[in-house]
């Protein structure tokens, strides 16, 4: 059967202008857009507007969060364990859903737009005009986020079609590609990245570092990764010193924000913390993260609370780190209504999980503060990558390498909130190892890159540490707990989407 050609040049690119037909001229088509500063710039904003859109974002953080292992949800089919994410993808069963699809269609969007700045824009070898300096800055940033939008794929769907290029009328079509050259593409825009990014752009743009955090990451994951993904001539000890010259770049360039809970309000817009920050406008965006994951009725008007973290997960970080001031900034399990006063109570405030809607707390970081916030839509920004993660990766690092420093780095990150290094960071390498992988999430819990984290080590770390950590708590009840998936095939790697399958005649699924 013929393929759309117009339905993947409109996936591809995200073209929402009254049709997609081939004669027009698309706005990150046209060459002439990358030929002066201003115009760039302007592109510039469109590339990372792309991340921002409700298919990049709300969606994004609905499909990792929900492949994580670590949530459960109220979202399509209501207040049930049973409803059909609860049943897919929160139980680790993902099948071919519209919000992972979008997620995919928003991912290679980015990456489209991104490749449109690449192919058009002028590098300088020898920057030294304020003008040239800002297009390499500029063609560093599409370098970068190309980079973080195929990190981001490969590490959810595995092998996929590496876009490099722009589509035409004879290329509509891309094979999938193995997950260990998209690594390597990987690698290769992301260092492109760290030399053209210098901060021309100015404030609200990441940094070079941000491009060496991203690095580390990626040599972190292939640390532990399979072969097949691997550089033959690379040890594992090789892949963890790489990381560690990329992360420790970072090191010195940030400082952890005095309050934490702040980070996920719009007074911690932009502060000294921020690696990657995703700048929110509530005219251009229409974010709808705080009418999603604003718990039920906790502000005026629309409120969905879609993400309810899994009680033990809560309950582990509250045993680890009672008092922990984090507590009450990520989980929220008592408020009044704003309908009418009454006091909601879920656990941890309503210990008895005597039902579905009160066994779990809702996460907080992502609602709407406000509570007389009528509009639908909000501004708030989103960190994507903070210094405390980038803390947290020295930490994790330095223990493999055996360095002495691996304390000291997770130290700093406590000491924020007051605490100290519990007792699982004194013991061998491997209780140092499993109480940092713990940490990602007492840290990062909902951000989205904890759930990377909680896959990066594999198949059988995630089945331990994660899933039947959860299926064999005491804890567990099976009234109001989801049971995880302990298929390697299902729980590592999400579906093709249909879309894509129905659309490129060299791919099966």
């Amino acid at each position: 059967m013929m393929k759309n050609l117009k339905l993947i040049l409109f996936l591809i690119f995200g073209i929402s202008y009254g049709s997609c037909n081939l004669d027009e001229n698309p706005p990150f088509l046209d060459d002439s857009l990358y030929s002066s500063v201003q115009s760039a710039h302007a592109a510039l904003d469109g590339i990372y507007q792309s991340l921002t859109a409700y298919d990049a974002q709300e969606r994004r953080y609905f499909v990792i969060n929900g492949f994580s292992g670590l949530f459960l949800t109220r979202r399509n089919g209501g207040n049930n364990r049973n409803n059909v994410n609860n049943a897919n993808l929160f139980s680790l069963k993902p099948t071919l859903d519209g919000d992972s699809e979008a997620l995919w269609g928003g991912f290679y969007q980015a990456a489209a737009r991104a490749n449109s700045a690449i192919a058009n824009i002028t590098v300088y070898d020898d920057a030294r005009t304020s003008s040239e300096m800002e297009f390499n800055d500029i063609a560093g940033h599409a370098y970068f986020v190309r980079a973080w939008s195929y990190f981001s794929l490969v590490r959810l769907w595995g092998d996929i079609p590496l876009w490099l290029e722009l589509p035409s009328s004879n290329n509509t079509d891309k094979a999938k590609s193995p997950a260990g050259e998209i690594y390597a593409q990987i690698i290769r825009d992301a260092q492109l990245a760290a030399e053209l990014m210098n901060g021309a752009s100015g404030t609200g743009y990441p940094l070079p570092f941000a491009a060496n955090m991203l690095l580390a990451k990626v040599y972190m994951t292939l640390a532990t990764a399979p072969a097949e993904l691997r550089d033959a001539t690379l040890s594992d000890r090789d892949y963890w010193e790489l990381a560690y010259e990329e992360a420790i770049k970072g090191y010195g360039q940030y400082t952890l924000h005095d309050d934490y809970a702040e980070l996920f309000t719009v007074n911690g817009e932009n502060t000294s913390e921020s690696v990657f920050e995703l700048q929110i406008s509530q005219e251009a965006a229409n974010s709808q993260m705080g009418r999603n994951f604003t718990p039920p009725q906790y502000k005026a008007a629309r409120h969905f609370g879609w993400l309810l973290v899994s009680a033990d997960i809560y309950q582990e970080h509250a045993d680890t780190y009672p008092g922990d001031p984090r507590l009450d900034a990520t989980y929220i399990s008592e408020y009044d209504r704003v309908t009418n006063g009454s006091i909601l109570k879920v656990y941890p405030a309503n210990p008895n999980r005597n039902s579905f809607g009160n066994a779990h707390p809702y996460l907080f970081k992502f609602a709407e503060k406000d509570r007389t916030h009528t509009n639908q839509y909000n501004s708030q920004n989103l960190i994507v990558y903070r210094y405390a993660e980038l803390l947290l990766m020295l930490a994790e690092i330095s223990n493999e390498l055996q360095n002495g420093e691996a304390l000291g780095y997770v130290s700093e990150v406590l000491a924020r909130v007051g605490l100290e290094p519990h007792a699982g960071y004194k013991g061998d390498q491997e209780s140092f190892r499993n109480a940092i992988m713990k940490e990602y999430r007492f840290e990062l819990i909902g951000e989205g890159e904890d759930a990377h984290h909680n896959r990066r080590r594999g198949y059988d770390y995630f089945l331990e540490h994660t899933i039947l950590e959860h299926n064999n708590n005491p804890m567990y009840d099976e009234s109001v707990d989801l049971e995880l998936n302990t298929n390697e095939a299902e729980v590592m790697l999400l579906p093709i989407p249909l879309i894509e399958i129905n659309t490129n005649n060299l791919i099966d699924g």
